[in-house]
């Protein structure tokens, strides 16, 4: 900002206020001082009018530091600047940096500071500040030195888009975790999905095993119910059948009854015979225990069936012996008619001998325990 100019002993030169002309005289004003080098005494008198220069302009009172009060000017616009600066920064809530001045700077400052107008006086400044009648704020308003100066630093102002980036990758992140979440949700629920599925396939199964083991022990139930049935009703026939008399053989004549003489008896007939085909089945008229069994002269092919009581029964005359010892019930078939012994024709000769003693009249016998006969 400082002009150059001709030192002493040059013919002419430049004037210190920034003039086309030469100064009177061709040398330098009283009071002048090359940029950079302060006068000894500040010129604080005004010039007489024959002094003036040539083109007829009023040189004015030359002060002391001319270009440091150009340079106090350029200072005063570099601090409104920044103080926006620093307003700016201070908007955008970053930490302001402070800067100290040269103390040659803060006087020429406070000089100058002297005689600029008031800052109520400055058009779009004035109402910016509080009256004397405005009562004052709550907020507390911190003040500094204009040598001192508040701005943004470089590094703040790179940090801005490097916030909006971390701001965009922040987003994007909670966007990737917002959709990792709700995949996770539906992993989660399609996971219980299936497992209810699962379980309710297991407890459908589990249903009907035992649905089908149920069913089994019924069945098994049953068919042992069934069994105990079959063996009742057979125990109550054989009970009944055991407590029953039945005749020897299904069709037959009866012929020589029981104490009938005759040629082929020394002392009587001892029996009753039943005529029949050779070959028909002969059945025990009562459940006991077969004691002998064989051939006996006379008697032919002859069986011994012993009841409970100790009678004993004897079948006589037999073409075969089907059973011949154990345990028989009412109407088991025994053996078989014939002609074997003293005979003159296929019958069965039947005699019934009560403790094994003397024979009793086997009808009588057969009728009184309850035989058809």
């Amino acid at each position: 900002m400082a002009s150059y100019r001709s030192g002493p002993g040059y013919g002419h030169g430049y004037d210190d206020y920034g003039y086309d002309g030469y100064a009177p005289g061709g040398h330098a004003p009283e009071g002048y001082a090359p940029t950079g080098y302060a006068a000894e005494e500040p010129v604080d008198e005004v010039l007489p009018e024959d002094d003036l220069p040539s083109r007829g302009r009023r040189r004015l009172p030359r002060q002391r530091g001319g270009s440091m009060a150009r340079s106090g000017a350029v200072l005063g616009v570099g601090v409104f600047a920044a103080v926006g600066a620093g307003s700016m920064a201070t908007a955008q809530e970053k930490p302001p940096v402070a800067i100290s001045m040269p103390d040659q700077v803060d006087t020429v400052a406070n000089r100058i500071g002297a005689q600029l107008p008031d800052a109520e006086s400055l058009p779009g400044v004035g109402d910016l500040m509080p009256s004397e009648e405005e009562p004052a704020s709550d907020s507390v308003v911190t003040t500094a030195p204009l040598t001192q100066v508040s701005y943004a630093s470089d590094t703040d102002t790179a940090n801005q888009p490097a916030d909006s980036g971390e701001a965009l990758r922040a987003r994007i992140l909670e966007q990737a975790e917002q959709q990792q979440a709700e995949a996770d949700a539906s992993a989660r629920a399609a996971a219980e999905a299936e497992a209810a599925k699962q379980a309710a396939e297991e407890a459908a199964e589990a249903k009907a095993a035992e649905e089908e083991r149920q069913r089994r022990l019924e069945e098994e139930r049953r068919r042992k119910a069934e069994e105990e049935a079959r063996r009742k009703a057979e125990a109550e026939r054989l009970a009944k059948l055991a407590a029953s008399y039945v005749a020897p053989v299904a069709n037959y004549t009866l012929t020589s009854t029981f104490g009938e003489s005759g040629d082929m008896w020394a002392a009587g007939h001892t029996g009753q015979d039943f005529a029949a085909s050779t070959g028909t089945p002969v059945k025990a008229v009562h459940g006991g225990t077969i004691t002998e069994a064989g051939w006996a002269g006379s008697y032919g092919y002859r069986i011994v069936l012993t009841l409970e009581d100790g009678t004993e029964v004897w079948y006589c005359h037999l073409s075969s012996i089907i059973q011949s010892s154990g345990e028989v019930t009412t109407a088991d078939v025994i053996g078989r008619v014939g002609a074997t012994g003293n005979v003159t024709g296929p019958h069965l000769h039947l005699e019934v001998r009560p403790g094994g003693g003397d024979a009793v009249d086997p009808l009588a016998w057969l009728r009184n325990n309850g035989a058809p006969v």
